[in-house]
């Protein structure tokens, strides 16, 4: 039988929402985190975590990153996923070629970086003084620090850990890979399953988008990646509602019994993948979700770090939480008629926000 929107709703907020688990596990069943430097209470990525590793608390994954078969990297934006999924996009070739000085400087921080076996970009600018250079908003930013950056996203270096949230770098390793066009497609295809699965159930406009998305990760590959979208929509198993076509992964069933919702409030980050679609988020629930944090101030309706608030399979809302002499200071928003009359749902937010100041206390003395 079709599924219904409700099926859809259940399903969307199930398959991700799944039994908390190790850190390696989680990541390796999201496929990709989500990073986002701003902390508002915290990190995206861990605001992500939170929800589907035990006992999680802020900043685990920074702490815990090194030891863990897990890179920073870029896929259809800058994150986490597990080291085996470099291969689908490693070597990377940039779509911004370098000119000859731009080459030669990096071939120099590359040698510079292989003799110290890792750097701080600080070491970088004080070794060659590479001065100040135009960012992508405008401004000015380190020149050193611009090079490093693309150094990474061309695959010369990883980042081998991070130092009070700043990069360390280290050279980067990459496999060789099978260049033949049966083997780019290939790769196009498992970069497409990807993120499929990851954000399923997808409005058909949404799989377009992300396929998009993925000329970051891989722009070499975007002819591949166009092929990959076009079997896709002929292969993925899917349904039209209300004109809409949606699109889940071969093996998976929307209106199976195994995705059940729990009774939980959940304060969701904003690149949560229950929240991340903007598109879904409104077809799904019926209003709009925006992240605002780089809105002017005066033209906000939801705030600077607005958390969806899911309750059971409802986006119900928002809440911008703040931490002031220790205690959790949350303000919350609705999109309709407040649920806090129900006793339910006001046990089940009091449970959140304990969740939440647990998370955000910081590891366990040893």
């Amino acid at each position: 039988m079709t599924p219904s929107l409700d099926d859809l709703r259940r399903y969307a907020v199930a398959r991700t929402l799944f039994t908390p688990t190790t850190l390696l596990a989680a990541i390796r069943r999201l496929g990709f985190v989500q990073a986002d430097p701003i902390r508002a209470p915290a990190r995206a990525q861990d605001l992500t975590l939170r929800h589907r590793v035990k006992d999680y608390r802020a900043g685990d994954l920074e702490r815990r990153y090194a030891r863990l078969p897990v890179e920073e990297d870029c896929l259809v934006n800058y994150g986490f996923l597990p080291r085996e999924h470099l291969a689908l996009m490693h070597p990377r070739v940039s779509s911004r070629l370098w000119d000859a000085s731009t080459r030669r400087k990096a071939a120099e921080v590359l040698a510079f970086v292989q003799s110290r076996g890792a750097v701080h970009p600080r070491e970088v600018e004080q070794a060659f003084a590479h001065g100040r250079v135009t960012n992508y908003w405008g401004g000015t930013s380190n020149a050193s620090t611009h090079l490093l950056d693309g150094m990474h996203y061309r695959g010369m270096l990883r980042v081998q850990r991070r130092d009070s949230g700043t990069r360390i770098y280290a050279v980067a390793n990459h496999a060789s890979t099978d260049d033949g066009e049966t083997a780019r497609v290939q790769r196009a295809a498992s970069l497409l399953d990807l993120i499929v699965r990851k954000y399923a159930p997808l409005p058909s406009a949404s799989l377009t988008y992300l396929a998009r998305l993925l000329g970051y990760g891989a722009p070499h590959l975007a002819k591949q990646i166009q092929i990959a979208l076009q079997q896709a929509r002929a292969q993925l198993p899917g349904c039209t509602i209300d004109g809409t076509t949606w699109f889940w992964p071969v093996d998976e069933n929307p209106r199976s019994r195994r995705y059940r919702v729990d009774e939980q409030v959940r304060l969701l980050a904003p690149f949560d993948p229950v929240a991340w679609d903007r598109r879904r988020f409104e077809l799904l629930w019926g209003w709009a979700y925006k992240f605002e944090a780089y809105t002017p101030a005066a033209k906000r309706r939801f705030g600077y770090y607005a958390l969806p608030l899911l309750w059971r399979d409802q986006a119900i809302g928002w809440a911008n939480v703040s931490v002031q002499d220790g205690r959790l200071q949350p303000d919350f928003g609705y999109a309709g008629r407040s649920p806090a009359k129900d006793p339910a749902f006001r046990n089940a937010l009091e449970d959140e926000l304990e969740r939440m100041t647990w998370f955000l206390a910081g590891p366990v003395a040893a």
